[in-house]
């Protein structure tokens, strides 16, 4: 039996290795893939792409792949991410001149393969990027060649080029910047003035820099596509946001058009050297609210977090892209510096070894050779002829120098023109005191090196992105009503599904709905399916947030058999899902008349009271405007203590409240209160909207914004019932011209003005505008001859008459026609908004005011 032997097993612990493991990897992550360097603005893939270029530069295009495969002698990574990265640098147009199909930044089409497309640097490139005199190297990673630690970039091409990278635990987002931008704020750096510099994307579009924060984190940033109308029923977007190409733009168009966000017929895509996007919408859409709801929808703004992480010796740092710039341009300085001292130098090697020339041939010292059986001894010999005349060289000769005098062609030294070698020297001496000047004044030197290099190279590279304040768009307010929503007030369902019960409005998917039950309990909750919100609902409404034009008037009883309050609210803010009570906690409280009113409307009730001997009148009439609009939880005023049989609608109300701004959207021809269109003016109480069409028909409308207007008129402005109308129509009948001026009635019947239906008849000008004049051009008469032009103040030339009134005749000769100027006008001026009494728990009602004058006895 053979007898086994065990060896003992050694144990190790392996914790400690895998953290040494993690930090290497993170470190190799962070330094050498991921983040670039502060100095060069490169990553090591990228500068090493741009090493492997200059090595293979002779003027002509290099096959990318040619390219990429001598890359791989420094870059031990594969191909695939080589060209990557070479075609990211070559789209950005500054560093590579690029030759094939290179992709397209716009459609966000991909470059072709490396074998078919070609490069070579850039004169920019050439000119800053690369010095190897200033360059610090080191060894690949197989140790075959040597590669530059930072190339010498003598510009900030960090910020003009912008990167993106993540790291472990970390990540780099720098925005680009504009190459004139960036030049200029180097030169400001460096006359001590100060600077701002802000983002600009090949793509151009538009970008909110408010928060940038100089590109620290914490930081954003907000592109926009730029949008324009083309027509009423077409938008074109013609700049993309930064990071967004066509096809993803389009993706986001269609997914909220499929949501019902937003209505559109069709897109259409003609994007090719520039972008062009068509947006084709319904006749019923208006373009304004489209656009800010493709603003809020989809990608056509973006939001942008820039992070400005770079590599600053061998660790990571956050830093401003202001202060990136500054060091950048104190590095430029510093290299700009050292080129000037390797120059000098240069400089003044050549022209000791001009001197020595000289010495050596004007004073034959090479005559010393003659006899000398090895080098040492001709060395010797020409080293000691030359000491009597070295004393003016700015160094000690050396047997480098001698060889070198030795190598001297026969040819040279006997065509020797010491004129010319005097010159020479003297090139040399003037060059080197302008070198020395420079170095004196390093800073101007630098500022003319920017400011040279901006005349090269920054003639096509003006701003493309416009810098704009954004209006935050509230997305309630353009998002389409995109869902039908449905109300069971018996059984207290509210929803979009309960299609078999009371339809009440449509509405969006992210609008909030407000509801009032019979027992004066308030809620607020999101569109949904199918909600429960309580038996006996009263009413349900769209809420919009911070809305303090809608007013809600209500009587209601404290109580089951409590006493009788009327308030007008308005609510503004409240927490979802919450019941609150507005008439009171109190059991059997119960909600008798409930109005909704969009404009702050008031109008008069009347109480019926059940009968009752201590009762004087049995009817009591209400005027909601007469009540001070006051906060939800406030009680109100007491109505009556006695019972209320039931409450009636007397009289519609007018709005109570300031004057509100109404715009008309001709394409869609509504009223809004949002901006969108033409600005009608401020309106309020019974305010009226005047229109007039080309039959001579004038009508008074509110400025209730459910209101349309679908025929097309020749007046659509504010009403001013002072301001008369003046008319120039031709009566087709009689077949001249006349002239009326008349005022309107207030009434919302139409009122017909032009006094002739005979077909030819026509309206030539209408107008409320004060001072009107009117130029006649007369047609020639019978003789060919062409009456002088007339021109006549129409206020003047007729007094204010009836509406039926045919008017006076305007001219009594043929008319070829009438030119009309309209003075500019008048600015409305806005009354002050009124302030309204705040929602608060603590409010007092204002008992007795009014409810003491409808009750005999107390």
């Amino acid at each position: 039996m053979e007898e086994h032997t065990h060896k003992e097993e050694s144990l190790k612990k392996v914790s400690g290795l895998y953290k040494d493991w993690f930090l290497d990897y993170a470190s190799y992550v962070i330094l050498d893939r991921a983040i670039p360097s502060i100095f060069d603005g490169f990553k090591p893939v990228q500068r090493r792409i741009m090493h492997s270029m200059r090595e293979l530069e002779d003027g002509r295009y290099n096959k990318v792949a040619n390219i990429v495969g001598n890359t791989m002698k420094y870059h031990p990574h594969g191909d695939a991410s080589i060209t990557d990265a070479m075609v990211q640098i070559g789209q950005k147009e500054l560093l590579i001149d690029t030759q094939g199909n290179w992709g397209n930044i716009y459609t966000g089409d991909s470059a072709a393969a490396a074998r078919y497309i070609e490069a070579r640097l850039t004169p920019f490139a050439l000119e800053v990027v690369f010095n190897p005199k200033t360059t610090d190297w080191a060894k690949s990673y197989d140790g075959r060649n040597n590669e530059p630690i930072d190339l010498p970039v003598k510009f900030p091409l960090l910020l003009a080029q912008g990167v993106e990278g993540i790291g472990v635990g970390l990540s780099t987002k720098i925005l680009p910047h504009n190459f004139n931008e960036l030049l200029e704020a180097s030169v400001k750096y460096l006359k001590g003035k100060k600077f701002e510099i802000y983002p600009d994307f090949q793509t151009a579009g538009m970008l909110d820099v408010t928060n940038y924060n100089e590109g620290q984190r914490g930081g954003k940033v907000r592109a926009r596509a730029r949008i324009i109308q083309k027509d009423k029923h077409t938008l074109c977007i013609t700049e993309l946001p930064f990071s967004k190409n066509t096809g993803e733009l389009i993706d986001s168009i269609i997914k909220a058009n499929e949501k019902g966000k937003i209505k559109i017929k069709k897109i259409e895509d003609n994007t090719s050297d520039k972008v062009e996007i068509n947006i084709l919408l319904n006749n019923d859409v208006s373009p304004d609210k489209t656009i800010d709801a493709l603003y809020a929808f989809t990608d056509c703004e973006v939001s942008i977090s820039p992070n400005a992480c770079v590599i600053v010796g061998d660790k990571p740092e956050f830093l401003t892209v202001s202060e990136i710039l500054r060091r950048n341009t104190d590095h430029t300085v510093s290299l700009l510096k050292k080129e000037l001292e390797i120059e000098l130098n240069e400089l003044e090697e050549k022209w000791h070894f001009a001197s020595l020339e000289r010495i050596f041939i004007e004073n034959e010292i090479y005559q010393e050779i003659k006899g000398k059986n090895s080098k040492e001894e001709v060395y010797a010999a020409i080293d000691k002829a030359l000491k009597p005349f070295t004393k003016n060289l700015k160094r000690e000769v050396t047997t480098e120098d001698i060889i070198r005098l030795t190598e001297l062609p026969f040819m040279r030294i006997s065509r020797y023109d010491r004129d010319k070698a005097e010159e020479n020297i003297l090139a040399l001496e003037g060059k080197m005191e302008q070198v020395k000047h420079h170095l004196a004044n390093l800073i101007a030197y630098a500022i003319d090196y920017f400011t040279n290099i901006q005349k090269k190279y920054g003639k096509d590279k003006e701003r493309k992105t416009e810098l704009r304040i954004f209006d935050t768009i509230d997305a309630t307010k353009v998002v389409l009503a995109n869902e039908k929503f449905y109300v069971n007030r018996a059984e207290g369902f509210i929803g979009t599904s309960l299609k078999k019960d009371e339809y009440v409005f449509d509405c969006s998917d992210i609008d909030d709905i407000i509801t009032f039950q019979k027992d004066g309990t308030m809620k607020v909750v999101k569109v949904e399916a199918k909600t429960f919100i309580g038996k006996n609902i009263e009413h349900v409404g769209v809420f919009k947030k911070g809305d303090k034009r809608t007013v809600y008037n209500m009587i209601y009883r404290e109580g089951k058999d409590g006493p009788y309050y009327m308030k007008r609210f308005s609510v503004t803010g409240v927490t979802r899902n919450t019941d609150y009570k507005l008439a009171s906690d109190k059991k059997g409280s119960e909600m008798l008349y409930f109005s909704a009113n969009p404009n702050g409307e008031a109008e008069t009730v009347t109480v019926l009271l059940k009968p009752n001997s201590r009762v004087r009148k049995s009817k009591i009439d209400i005027d909601f405007s007469e009540l001070a609009i006051k906060g939800r939880d406030s009680r109100g005023n007491l109505v009556t203590k006695y019972a209320v049989k039931k409450v009636d609608l007397k009289e519609e109300g007018v709005s109570t409240l300031a004057p509100r701004k109404i715009w008309f959207d001709d394409t869609v021809r509504r009223l809004n209160a949002d901006g969108r269109g033409t600005l009608l003016g401020s309106f309020k109480g019974d305010d009226k909207i005047l229109t007039i069409n080309q039959n001579g028909e004038a009508k008074l409308v509110s400025f209730d914004l459910s209101n349309r207007f679908d025929d097309e008129y020749l007046i659509l402005e504010k009403w001013n019932p002072e301001q008369a109308v003046s008319c120039i129509y031709f009566d087709g009948e009689k077949g001249i011209y006349f002239i009326k001026r008349f005022l309107l009635e207030n009434t919302t019947n139409v009122q017909t003005f032009m006094p002739s239906e005979h077909p030819k008849s026509f309206i030539e000008f209408v107008g409320t505008s004060d001072n009107c004049t009117a130029e006649i051009i007369f047609a020639k008469d019978k003789n060919g001859k062409e009456k002088e032009p007339e021109t006549i103040n129409i206020d003047e030339f007729i007094a204010i008459k009836g509406i039926k009134a045919m008017g006076n005749q305007f001219v009594k000769d043929k008319v070829k026609t009438i030119n009309i100027t309209v003075p500019e006008p008048v600015e409305e001026i806005e009354e002050p908004e009124l302030e309204e009494t705040p929602e608060s728990d603590d409010e007092i009602p204002e008992e007795g005011q009014i409810g003491d004058l409808f009750s005999s006895e107390e």
